[in-house]
């Protein structure tokens, strides 16, 4: 439309030139003159107009481009948003994660035998697990998964308490002397253990089942002498009112 117009204001400006020739359709050379700065006014108004609708639609553009930066920008925002959040997250359940197998590593306070001892996570689950293989009937196993927890953990709390049951394991598989020497071995290292007293019972039931009758005996009378206030020594004098 710009371009229509302008070409009609200088069609009509170059006209002109032939206005001396039809100077009386002006009334004389002061209205060609005005009709002239008029055309020109005119035109430089259309230019005028051109470069400021050239400019505006530059600054449309230009609006427009950085629109679309803004929303790339918003875009990647976001994208570092989600991938921060998950780092986040990921840092969380990695210090959970450590935070976990420290606790496994740490040792807990449990109760053994009446009294207070500090028992690693690694130890209380294999004596747990060598106790379950005895509960469940598979003495054999249990009497090797004792073992090997005395060998590997000597001083733990639980060592007495899985020496005596290494004696019950073997005399459940009538190993009887195995068992009496696995009791006295719990004695002699243990002797204020209170498992000592249970230790010396089944070492008289083990003699009782070897039919000796002497070394039974024997061994009721030592418990009652040593452990008199426990309930193996009340057993042990049931039983020793039935020797003759």
């Amino acid at each position: 439309m710009i371009k229509k117009t302008l070409a009609a204001a200088f069609m009509a400006a170059f006209s002109l030139g032939s206005l001396p020739a039809h100077a009386q359709l002006f009334g004389g050379d002061n209205e060609a003159r005005r009709a002239i700065l008029d055309l020109r006014t005119k035109v430089d108004n259309l230019q005028q107009s051109k470069a400021e609708s050239s400019a505006l639609l530059n600054l449309q553009n230009q609006n427009e481009e950085l629109r679309q930066q803004v929303n790339r920008l918003n875009g990647q925002i976001e994208v570092l948003q989600n991938e921060l959040s998950n780092a986040q997250q990921r840092q969380k359940d990695l210090y959970v994660d450590l935070d976990n197998r420290l606790r496994k590593l740490e040792p807990q306070q449990v109760q053994v035998d009446g009294q207070d001892a500090m028992v690693q996570q690694s130890e209380q689950r294999s004596y747990d697990e060598a106790l379950a293989q005895f509960r469940n009937g598979d003495y054999k196993g249990a009497a090797a998964s004792f073992n090997a927890f005395v060998q590997r953990y000597p001083e733990s709390a639980y060592a007495p308490s899985a020496q005596y049951w290494i004696g019950n394991a073997l005399y459940a598989q009538r190993d009887y002397r195995n068992a009496i020497a696995a009791q006295q071995a719990l004695i002699k290292k243990y002797p204020d253990n209170p498992k000592a007293a249970d230790a010396l019972l089944n070492i008289a039931s083990s003699y009782n089942e070897l039919k000796d009758r002497a070394a039974a005996k024997k061994t009721l009378e030592s418990l009652v002498a040593k452990y008199p206030n426990t309930p193996s020594a009340q057993t042990a004098r049931e039983r020793l009112a039935n020797f003759k």
